[in-house]
């Protein structure tokens, strides 16, 4: 089993910058690729990011691309989501994902999640 926590949350104007964090802890040496996720209110929950977790390599959603960096650290396992120039529709529940399997934007695919972490966007 892999938990993981999710914390960085919060509000901000548009414009602005957040950045969530992704703590794993348990069986990490299973994991291979971690992303994010968020789900608006009344939407499906949909990709955001991904990364390799021995790479690095990213992959990101097109309405992110330039403004969103995902990135790892190994030694304290856990992947971070640097978000800039923030838009209200960025608003969501954001949530970090785990999965056996390569890079991939299908929720299903991911065997772990955290429990969430609300970002609000302001206009």
């Amino acid at each position: 089993q892999v938990q993981l926590v999710e914390s960085g949350g919060g509000l901000v104007q548009a414009g602005g910058s957040l950045r969530l964090s992704c703590a794993a802890s348990g069986r990490t040496s299973s994991i291979y690729t971690m992303g994010w996720f968020r789900q608006a209110p009344g939407k499906e929950r949909r990709f955001v990011a991904a990364i390799t977790w021995t790479t690095g390599s990213p992959y990101y959603t097109d309405s992110v691309k330039g403004r969103f960096t995902i990135s790892r650290d190994n030694a304290k396992n856990t992947v971070y989501m640097q978000m800039n120039s923030l838009k209200p529709e960025d608003t969501a529940v954001y949530y970090c994902a785990a999965t056996r399997m390569v890079i991939n934007p299908l929720a299903a695919v991911y065997d772990y999640w955290g429990q969430g972490t609300q970002v609000t966007v302001s206009s």
